[in-house]
């Protein structure tokens, strides 16, 4: 596998990403909320998106290194978005899964020239809930405790189904040392970063085509809140029956579905 790691540098901030496969077609591929960066991942994500790699080049956008303190949704976006322009990307396939898929609906309202057709994985347009009740509050709670353990566990058991939480529950147990306490700061920041984030007002704005997809069994978003909503705005979608939150890590014929939309 030939993933490299880049580091793209605006005139304000720096940002990492990787760049794979040989195709005409720009996908922009904009990861959610985990504990360690996406880029120790480069070869995996390479190797799961190979059959894509001769019809576009991705590019996995990290978020942006000195992250402030407070770093809202629309904060990623825009970030996101400069990232992309200093590439020299315009009209371009979109993917976000989770925070991504936030960040994603962002950059269509706000810089429509950067994006052909946008896909939105496990996600939603607003987030009203952020206290312990939910998955978002619980995993800021442990990660403000500073329990790595505790929280990698719960932030797993959470995201993947029971099946793959039990086969995985070692190697996932395993990361616990990978996690710095820089790592534990930035997942603070870009959680809480999430608070207020709506754009449920604005989704008319959205010009492109887009497709929802997500797994009935999420338990850290209401699955049922996107269904409705791309039924109101026209959007195409399909949610498994099984699988969890990250369905599209699950999901083996995922990559396919995404692949058909992409090609239409």
């Amino acid at each position: 596998m030939g993933a490299k790691i880049n580091k793209v540098v605006t005139e304000d901030f720096s940002m990492k990403y990787y760049a794979f496969g040989n195709g005409p077609k720009p996908l922009i591929m904009v990861p959610g909320l985990s504990l360690i960066s996406t880029m120790v991942f480069a070869d995996t994500t390479e190797t799961a998106y190979k059959e894509m790699l001769d019809e576009y080049t991705i590019y996995l956008m990290d978020r942006r290194e000195d992250m402030p303190e407070v770093y809202t949704i629309q904060d990623m976006a825009r970030d996101t978005a400069a990232a992309v322009r200093e590439l020299g990307i315009s009209d371009a396939y979109f993917f976000g899964t989770s925070q991504g898929g936030m960040i994603i609906q962002v950059i269509a309202i706000e810089h429509p020239e950067l994006v052909k057709k946008m896909a939105i994985g496990s996600s939603v347009s607003s987030v009203k809930d952020l206290s312990t009740k939910s998955a978002l509050g619980r995993w800021i709670e442990l990660a403000e405790k500073g329990d790595i353990h505790e929280l990698n566990m719960a932030f797993s058991e959470e995201v993947y189904s029971e099946e793959t939480f039990r086969r995985f529950k070692k190697a996932i147990s395993a990361m616990d040392k990978m996690v710095t306490a820089e790592d534990l700061r930035r997942f603070i920041i870009l959680s809480k970063g999430i608070k207020g984030f709506d754009v449920t007002s604005k989704l008319d704005e959205i010009k492109c085509p887009v497709l929802i997809i997500g797994s009935k069994k999420d338990r850290v978003f209401d699955w049922t809140g996107m269904q409705k909503t791309a039924e109101q705005q026209g959007w195409e979608s399909y949610f498994y029956e099984e699988y969890s939150h990250c369905v599209y890590d699950e999901a083996p014929d995922f990559k396919v579905k995404l692949k058909e939309f992409f090609s239409r």
